[in-house]
């Protein structure tokens, strides 16, 4: 007959794997999409779980005596996930920003939707931008280095080894926000200029021809001309993404630096 028994010690270690993995795969991005199933995401981890339990042999066990600790082994473990799904997730927060800027100069702000994706309110620009940048991270195999990241933690972040470096954190976070309105300027650049230089003009033909009505006049201009500079910058989407692309990988690295021990 085959023996299914294993020591409490190898359940408790599996345990706070797929509490760390379950984590991440709620808030990175392409994982936690609302599209995905939660039966997936949740198969998913387990199988996920159950490849980097035999990878990280030998087992480092962490004793929890009480039920208290053991409670804070999996809050910290938590966290641990969270954050570093979190340093990924608020790089794709970029591409709804610029596509506010740009919804504000092209007159469509007012034209704001709920995204089953993220479950945020999302303007016109800001959907587009994200689904294309969406896409992009598949057809870069993008989500791959989010796997193969987060196998990696668990050598550099063993098991109950996490340390807090708040102030290395806050400092992560700090250059995240200049990076943040710098990418996303980039990205609504070509727009805002372009609306911006039309606004002149129409602000000397309204000297020019004071008859004409060039509040009519330019909400239609306006739109034209958002959606043409969109159609035309399509080919820049790439190179921005790849801005994005590098970005989270900044961050997922600076906050496993400062969730890392410095005796390892």
């Amino acid at each position: 007959m085959i023996d299914y028994s294993f020591p409490i010690e190898e359940l408790e270690y599996f345990l706070l794997i797929m509490t760390r993995i379950t984590c991440f795969v709620y808030v990175a991005p392409f994982f936690s999409i609302g599209s995905v199933p939660n039966r997936v995401k949740i198969g998913f981890s387990f199988f996920l779980s159950i490849l980097l339990y035999y990878v990280t042999m030998p087992h480092i066990y962490v004793s929890g005596e009480t039920l208290l600790s053991i409670a804070m082994m999996v809050l910290k473990e938590a966290a641990v996930g969270l954050l570093l799904g979190l340093a990924a997730y608020i790089c794709q927060t970029i591409v709804l920003f610029a596509g506010r800027i740009v919804d504000m100069e092209m007159g469509f702000a007012m034209a704001s939707q709920m995204d089953p994706a993220t479950k945020q309110d999302a303007t016109i620009s800001g959907v587009y931008y994200q689904y294309m940048f969406m896409m992009l991270m598949v057809v870069t195999g993008l989500y791959k280095y989010f796997v193969s990241a987060l196998a990696e933690t668990f050598i550099l972040i063993p098991i109950g080894k996490a340390v807090f470096n708040y102030d290395s954190l806050l400092q992560s976070m700090i250059k995240f926000l200049g990076q943040y309105m710098l990418i996303g300027l980039q990205i609504c650049l070509p727009v805002f200029c372009v609306i911006m230089l039309l606004n002149a003009i129409l602000g000397i033909l309204a000297k020019v021809a004071p008859q004409m009505n060039m509040f009519a006049v330019g909400i239609q201009l306006k739109v034209f001309t958002g959606l043409a500079v969109l159609f035309i910058t399509v080919g820049l989407l790439p190179k921005l993404s790849d801005l994005i692309f590098k970005a989270m990988q900044r961050g997922i690295v600076s906050f496993v630096e400062g969730l890392m021990d410095a005796g390892l």
